[in-house]
């Protein structure tokens, strides 16, 4: 008696995602193996443990061999070693680079060292995060860091170039990687109610205006350092305060466009000269380095703590600014 048995052989690396996840948050193989038996798939697919302990096994070698490629993603691109579709290479690095935005607060602005490194024990303690996932995200930050930090150009499509990541994920790279390199302050407590989302957002108009690159597109370092001829230039402001009459004229503007505008109207004419001065104040001392690093420290004890306590909505506070930088522009021909 003959029996036929049919045989498929092929070499595309097979990926599983869960496995995948759980190898990024850093579980050991034991840890893995009992994660994925509570999620049922023994049930689900009628393997037996030690199946599933050999299948997780060979998993995560396959990602430890391919973790030296992802620390460089177009050699996983033009690697012929791995055959893995593209859709799935564009998985693998998405999630190699992803982050946890309770990890990036606790190393945002802070110099990407070995000095930051030792303190991971403590932030994976704090987070929950476990201690091996904090070190990947903390080298693949340094990693990116150090790529592009010589580099000409626009900071996102460096990161894209040359880490082939989605362009949110790039351009939260690159607030990580601005933030580092002029190290501004961000963890102190007053601080903590700001999001990542929040200072990747001002991060990204700071490139835009703020930046070298934003004056000339042939600077080295375009998009990474502070146009130190902007900050100096902000020191022209003082005269809004300084000088009575141009205070009160640039007063009377803004209040002339608000009125019937804004809900806490009354409070910001009351007000105005001292927020006023907590923005002024803010800007012109931006020539100094501690200043520069504690530029969001100021921002909330100058004005976001004084509009808060009046109890300005989101949309006033918009209107405002608004109005205010229109105002100032509109001053030159009296300054």
């Amino acid at each position: 008696m003959t029996s036929e048995l049919d045989i498929f052989v092929g070499n595309t690396t097979l990926i599983d995602e869960d496995v995948y996840r759980l190898w990024l948050d850093g579980y050991s193989v034991g840890d893995a193996v009992a994660l994925r038996v509570r999620s049922g798939i023994l049930e689900q697919t009628g393997a037996t443990a030690a199946v599933l302990q050999s299948d997780t096994m060979d998993h995560y070698r396959t990602f430890h061999m391919l973790e030296r490629l992802l620390h460089a993603p177009p050699k996983l691109l033009h690697q012929l070693i791995y055959q893995i579709p593209p859709s799935r290479q564009a998985l693998l690095i998405e999630r190699y680079y992803a982050f946890d935005e309770a990890f990036v607060r606790e190393v945002l602005g802070k110099k990407l060292s070995k000095g930051t490194k030792k303190d991971l024990d403590d932030i994976s303690t704090k987070t929950g995060i476990t201690l091996k996932s904090c070190r990947r995200q903390f080298d693949n930050f340094k990693r990116v860091f150090k790529v592009v930090e010589e580099m000409r150009g626009s900071l996102v499509d460096n990161i894209q170039q040359h880490f082939l990541l989605s362009d949110r994920l790039a351009r939260d790279y690159a607030a990580i990687v601005f933030f580092a390199n002029n190290r501004f302050e961000t963890g102190k407590k007053k601080l903590q109610y700001l999001s990542f989302g929040d200072f990747a957002f001002c991060a990204e108009l700071m490139i835009q205006n703020w930046t070298l690159g934003a004056v000339d597109s042939q600077v080295d370092d375009m998009d990474m350092d502070l146009d130190k001829e902007f900050l100096q230039d902000l020191k022209e402001l003082k005269v809004l305060v300084a000088d009575k009459d141009l205070l009160d004229l640039h007063k009377s503007l803004v209040c002339t466009a608000l009125r019937g505008k804004l809900g806490v109207f009354s409070e910001m004419e009351a007000n105005f000269k001292n927020l006023s001065r907590g923005l002024v104040n803010v800007a012109t001392k931006l020539t100094h380095n501690k200043d520069v690093r504690d530029l969001f420290v100021d921002l909330v004890e100058k004005f976001v703590e004084p509009c808060r306590s009046d109890h300005w909505p989101l949309s006033d506070v918009r209107l405002f600014l608004n109005q205010y930088s229109a105002s100032v522009h509109s001053l030159d021909g009296f300054r």
